[in-house]
């Protein structure tokens, strides 16, 4: 059935759930695992005249995201591991999480996209929006969406 997989995750309760269920479908399936995380991009710093910022270098923030990310994947990769799932991992800089999700799962050919939900509702979903909504419109591979 599906072959390639890939979870989408940010370190929430939520992304944790969907990674236990995409490592029980891979297992199930003998897909293989992919956990992605993105990063949101550097952006450059601005200021109001004469306002003085501390404000990381975009190396200084590429190193600590870099860093951060290692540990979130690590960490999912356990969760897979405790499902009998050898994982693998990725993670990109973009300024937009859902093309970044899109642009990964099609660098792994990926057939199936697991993704959390937080469930939100009307005002609050149409003002906050949805990368999981964002991800539906710009992909044509199956999106499972664990609430």
């Amino acid at each position: 059935m599906f072959r390639r997989i890939l979870v989408s995750t940010n370190g929430s309760p939520r992304s944790n759930r969907a990674i236990q269920s995409a490592a029980a479908l891979a297992r199930t399936c003998g897909a293989s695992l992919t956990i992605f995380h993105a990063i949101p991009a550097y952006r450059t710093p601005y200021h109001a005249e004469a306002m003085i910022v501390a404000w990381q270098s975009e190396a200084q923030y590429l190193k600590s995201t870099g860093r951060e990310a290692a540990k979130l994947l690590a960490r999912a990769r356990a969760l897979a591991a405790k499902q009998g799932v050898k994982a693998t991992t990725m993670q990109a800089h973009n300024f937009d999480t859902s093309v970044a999700i899109v642009a990964a799962a099609g660098k792994v050919r990926a057939d199936l996209v697991v993704m959390a939900s937080h469930g939100r509702k009307g005002l609050e979903k149409l003002l906050l929006g949805s990368e999981t909504q964002k991800v539906l419109a710009r992909t044509k591979i199956p999106v499972l969406v664990i609430r």
